[in-house]
């Protein structure tokens, strides 16, 4: 079994050590993890994000991962990767330091919309009844997944409109199409699943299903005890199931 979303105390929301969750994914039966904490952006100086590590912990973070990488080597598989927003006025910058790191993924998890410092950016996972702001998420994570840098598209749900069910229907129909286009795999959110949040939302994931888009799972882990937790994890699968959407067993993140 393979799980690339996993956090650290570094985000300032997850609990436990580094050590905590390997150990968890190998009681578990994980063969694969990867950890993919909040990234560092390189904001303005006046601003501060307070759900993510800060760029000077960053060397610390990459370190400890690659010590562990060593230390379990025999045991299981570690990757290093981020989760990371695609901010179009900041993202060249990112990259560019995150590359010094030789981090092995990214996954995109696109929280706010715009550039989270703006004055009209908004935060996906609040309720909205506002076409414009369905839209930009839509486009924005669009241009930011057709830059080919992210392994997949973490809760791509999370956007919580709660306008004209027509119209979520409509817009949501077109996004999973063009998402199909790029070929990139959507996480199911078991974060999402196990806390009873608004997504996985049912009716996006029936468009997934017949769009027939790949299909991970993505553990979104801010505690260990999440790697355990097999009971709600095999409902959220039979959620899946029941739509007829098969998650990819395997991804090769080598390439």
């Amino acid at each position: 079994m393979q799980n690339f979303h996993t956090h650290t105390y570094r985000c300032h929301h997850a609990k436990g050590t580094d050590r905590d969750y390997v150990e968890a994914a190998i009681k578990a039966g994980y063969t694969e993890i990867g950890f993919s904490d909040h990234v560092p952006y390189l904001f303005p100086t006046d601003y501060y994000s307070d759900f993510r590590m800060k760029p000077e912990e960053t060397e610390e973070y990459v370190s400890n991962i690659r010590a562990l990488q060593e230390e379990y080597k025999d045991r299981i598989t570690i990757r290093l990767g981020f989760e990371v927003e695609y901010y179009p006025q900041l993202f060249d910058k990112l990259l560019a330091f995150l590359k010094q790191f030789n981090y092995d993924y990214l996954i995109l998890g696109q929280h706010f919309i715009e550039n989270e410092y703006d004055e009209n950016s908004f935060y996906s996972g609040h309720k909205t009844d506002t076409v414009k702001v369905l839209d930009k998420y839509i486009s924005q994570t669009l241009e930011g997944l057709k830059t080919g840098e992210f392994l997949y598209f973490a809760h791509p749900d999370l956007i919580n409109y709660t306008g004209d069910k027509k119209i979520y229907e409509e817009k949501m129909s077109e996004f999973v199409k063009e998402l199909k286009k790029l070929n990139i795999p959507l996480e199911c959110n078991f974060l999402g699943f196990w806390d009873k949040r608004h997504y996985p939302n049912k009716t996006f994931w029936e468009f997934v299903a017949q769009e027939k888009n790949p299909v991970v799972i993505g553990l979104d882990a801010h505690q260990p005890e999440v790697y355990l937790d097999k009971t709600r994890l095999d409902k959220m699968k039979k959620f899946l199931d029941d739509l007829g959407i098969v998650p990819i067993e395997y991804l090769d993140i080598t390439k």
